[in-house]
């Protein structure tokens, strides 16, 4: 008995190691192919598209591909969608009762990079509807395994002419094609929305942009070659014959290009300047309203695709929708099973009632900064949370023993043990005591109060200690702000009359020689107090204040 696919069907061992689709100078699968975009006009375009549903899409999957080569900003968001598809590592799920050999061999296949190459080659089928790709068997490792993914032009195949849904090699000599053989290729056809393979693809509403964005560009380069450039207007006598016509206009096309002409006797020039610059908004504005619309096709959203987005969105729509990847992945992943995985475990172990499966899992973007501010404040109340669990979620790694950690920057050190030598520390009634008895005396005696406690109270202790009597006594010994207020008051009322003797002075003096009000009004505008010494005064207190507060705060 031979060779069997997952539903029984005999497999023809004769092909699975050749080449059935490979492309030839001449004939249906040939590689030269002619150009569509360049006489790309609505009648042209609608013609494409109709072929296209009946059938014949050649000219419709070469628009396709040109497309991806002349607009950059749908080659651009294609190959965004494509890689976000390519980002994520596959896996593999062995289901209970599958044998350990058989899940052994599917991570072999599905570790394979030539299996990683076919899986981003079928993406190709978002933009045109399928891709193709044929497999080449060997055995290795005493299996059948594809040992080559060749990716195919999607060109070389066609849909039978009843259903339009089963795809068909093309062969020169029959309009329909014949039937792919069983085992040889994996082919991908995007589930985007219900409809004959040739008609969603995404490089089907997305002509029509390109060709309204060529006619744009068109127009707007020869806008742009005008752009500035006077209107010429010549003007010839009512007598003028065809060849002075001729002439004139050819001075002014000169005129244009050159800056110099000639133009015959009795005709005239005027030039008119013209003004505006509204080509950017005309122009432009069309342009990016297309781009906008090829975003929204394609990854599903604009917040990434343009200029002008906030991060915050940006970080919400990152780059293309998580609802399009996760549809884009399940589908990828359904092809991968059913044209890969499935047939070479059937034909290595035979057909399994279960096989394991490959997928690539999508994974929820998560808000780490939430997460982090309700865990800080949900742990207080009691909740318990892994450690591990947090790190997962965070990407940090356990550290290692010895590794120097992070710790909270308000953490105070630890305390230095206590000298066994050292006297015992003050208690707290002992030091506010001693500090009220200090200040007392300092006042009864009429000096003003050091604002400092005296240093025996620290007898035997180290500078910086914090052990509670210490620490008691640096507080109490710092000066209050009332006492602060009091030593600024003191520092103002020093000296008060030699202060005020240059601002009093002058002026008794010019009421005693003044013989009118006038004239002491004179004498004081010539010769005023001198304020000098009060100024110096209040900016040494205002000084100290300031640095006070300084402290304090």
């Amino acid at each position: 008995m031979g060779m069997t696919g997952p539903d029984g069907e005999a497999i023809d061992q004769g092909t699975l190691s050749i080449e059935v689709a490979a492309p030839t100078l001449y004939g249906r699968r040939r590689v030269m192919e002619d150009r569509v975009a360049g006489q790309l006009v609505p009648e042209r375009l609608g013609e494409v598209l109709r072929q296209a549903e009946l059938g014949e899409h050649r000219n419709y999957l070469t628009l396709a591909y040109e497309m991806e080569e002349r607009y950059i900003h749908y080659r651009s968001q294609l190959q965004t969608r494509y890689l976000a598809l390519d980002g994520i590592e596959p896996s593999v799920t062995v289901p209970d009762g599958v044998p350990a050999k058989i899940g052994d061999f599917v991570n072999e296949l599905v570790e394979d990079p030539e299996f990683g190459m076919m899986a981003s080659a079928l993406s190709d089928g978002i933009g045109k509807g399928y891709a193709v790709c044929e497999m080449m068997w060997e055995y290795q490792a005493r299996a059948l395994r594809p040992v080559k993914y060749v990716f195919r032009d999607p060109r070389f195949f066609r849909f039978d002419k009843l259903t339009m849904r089963e795809l068909r090699l093309e062969v020169d000599g029959r309009f329909d094609g014949e039937e792919l053989p069983a085992g040889k290729f994996a082919r991908h056809v995007p589930s985007i929305f219900t409809g004959i393979p040739s008609r969603v693809g995404v490089a089907r509403p997305a002509c029509w942009a390109f060709m309204l964005q060529q006619f744009t560009l068109q127009d707007w380069a020869g806008f742009a070659e005008t752009y500035g450039i006077p209107m010429r207007l010549g003007k010839y006598s009512a007598n003028a014959s065809d060849k002075d016509k001729r002439g004139l206009l050819d001075g002014l096309r000169m005129f244009a290009n050159d800056g110099a002409a000639i133009i015959p006797e009795g005709a005239s020039v005027e030039v008119f300047k013209v003004e505006g610059s509204h080509g950017q908004a005309v122009f432009g504005g069309l342009l990016d309203y297309m781009d906008r619309q090829i975003s929204k096709l394609i990854v599903g959203q604009t917040m990434t695709a343009d200029d002008g987005s906030s991060q915050a969105q940006a970080k919400v729509h990152n780059e293309v929708r998580l609802d399009i990847i996760k549809a884009d992945q399940k589908q990828r992943a359904r092809t991968a099973n059913r044209d890969v995985i499935q047939m070479a475990v059937a034909l290595n172990f035979g057909p399994q009632e279960r096989y394991p499966v490959v997928d690539w899992p999508v994974a929820e973007p998560e808000d780490v900064t939430a997460l982090s501010e309700s865990v800080a404040r949900l742990v207080p109340l009691g909740l318990k949370v892994s450690q591990r669990e947090m790190r997962d979620k965070l990407g940090l790694g356990e550290p290692e023993d010895g590794e120097e950690l992070l710790a909270p920057a308000s953490a105070a050190p630890s305390e230095p043990p206590a000298d066994p030598k050292a006297p015992p520390a003050p208690s707290q009634k002992t030091v506010q005591a001693d500090l009220k008895a200090h200040l007392s005396e300092a006042r009864d005696a009429g000096r003003k109060p050091v604002p400092t406690f005296p240093r025996p109270a620290l007898t035997g202790h180290v500078a910086g200690c914090r052990c509670g009597g210490c620490r008691t006594a640096q507080l109490a010994a710092e000066a209050t702000g009332q006492t602060a207020l009091d030593d600024i008051e003191a520092l103002l009322n020093e000296d008060w009359e030699e202060i005020s003797r240059p601002l009093l002075e002058p002026v008794l003096a010019a009421i005693e020689e003044a013989s009118s009000l006038d004239d002491a009004l004179a004498r004081l505008q010539a010769a005023g107090p001198d304020a000098s010494k009060l100024a110096e005064r209040l900016a040494r207190a205002t000084f100290i204040a300031r640095a006070i507060g300084d402290v304090k705060d």
